[in-house]
């Protein structure tokens, strides 16, 4: 393990205001928005889309790094150039999506938690994926709030896979991003999203600091503190800016090599609104606090590009203007 280059490139991942565009949502995911507005979900059509993404102009002035799917980072441009030398000649860092898949870890009052699978292959593709240019990679466990849920065993199960991921990452000098989703489905509050929030970050940095992860070469990708999307009563912008930076001030070690935050389910706006308000609140922040958004940067692009694939230059200039809101954002502004 070479800490030194995976603690600078974590920094470069979340300095200069700049963030990381997701496009490494699985072909069901993909398949299920294209669905929405028309577009038949064929490898093509995937490789289209993502080429419309990669080759946008100066997207590198606003984004560090691209996290793509293994299907994405062996396609080409039309003209035949590799998408990860595109990105490599725009300066951004190439990371790739590691799990493959969920389980069922367990049962509870009907509803169902889920760990990520891969790990078991994952050294292998680790180097594989290290040999075709990623720096970065990421690993999520998603966590359900609702009466019953989540259990404690689930929340030690997926410490322990974050971890193992995190390990195996380090070893090929690949820089882990670490996402720990509380999903926003569901009727809780605001402050039952804190607590869970809480709890899950003590086990999993316990977990992580027992395992030796050296964490100024990691990336912690957490979801904001939020209400339940069915919760009556839905928090102010400045309320959960408020309470999300109150979990991660008092339990994510100041030595993290950076905080990144994902959309989940938020529309653009309020992805926006939100870094924003917390940028405000406060400037002296302990991490580099950023963001790493999927939906929320492309679907004003991609609405443009599947009304039209020929429409590419205005879909990029969407684009544009979404990873320059949330740069700003980055910024206070």
């Amino acid at each position: 393990m070479d800490k030194q280059f995976l603690a600078d490139e974590a920094k470069k991942l979340t300095i200069n205001s700049k963030g990381i565009l997701a496009i490494d949502e699985s072909t069901g995911t993909c398949g299920g928005r294209f669905e929405k507005l028309g577009v038949e979900n064929t490898e093509e059509n995937r490789r289209k889309y993502r080429e419309m993404l990669v080759t946008a102009p100066n997207i590198e002035k606003y984004l560090g790094g691209f996290i793509l799917v293994p299907e994405t980072a062996l396609q080409k441009t039309t003209d035949g150039k590799m998408f990860t030398e595109v990105l490599t000649e725009k300066g951004i860092s190439i990371g790739i999506n590691a799990y493959t898949g969920y389980s069922v870890f367990n049962e509870v009052g009907g509803l169902k938690e889920q760990v990520t699978e891969g790990l078991a292959d994952l050294p292998e593709r680790m180097a594989k994926y290290k040999s075709e240019g990623a720096v970065f990679s990421k690993w999520r466990e998603q966590v359900q709030i609702s009466d019953n849920l989540p259990t404690e065993a689930f929340l030690v199960e997926g410490a322990k896979r974050l971890t193992e991921y995190a390990k195996i990452c380090q070893a090929n000098n690949v820089v882990p991003i670490i996402e720990p989703e509380i999903l926003i489905d569901g009727n809780h509050t605001l402050e039952k999203c804190y607590e869970v929030t809480v709890h899950n970050l003590n086990i999993l940095f316990t977990t992580l600091k027992d395992a030796d992860i050296y964490l100024p070469g990691a990336i912690l990708k957490p979801s904001m503190v939020i209400a339940g999307k069915e919760c009556a009563t839905q928090a102010t912008v400045e309320e959960v800016a408020e309470w999300t930076l109150k979990a991660l001030k008092e339990n994510v070690p100041a030595d993290i090599g950076g905080i990144v935050f994902l959309s989940g389910g938020q529309t653009e706006e309020q992805a926006t609104d939100h870094l924003r308000a917390m940028h405000k609140m406060d400037t002296n922040l302990p991490w580099p606090l950023s963001f790493s958004y999927g939906r929320a940067i492309q679907y004003p692009a991609l609405k443009i590009w599947a009304s039209n694939m020929e429409n590419v230059a205005l879909a990029q200039a969407a684009l544009l203007q979404m990873a320059e809101n949330n740069s700003n954002a980055n910024e206070g502004k």
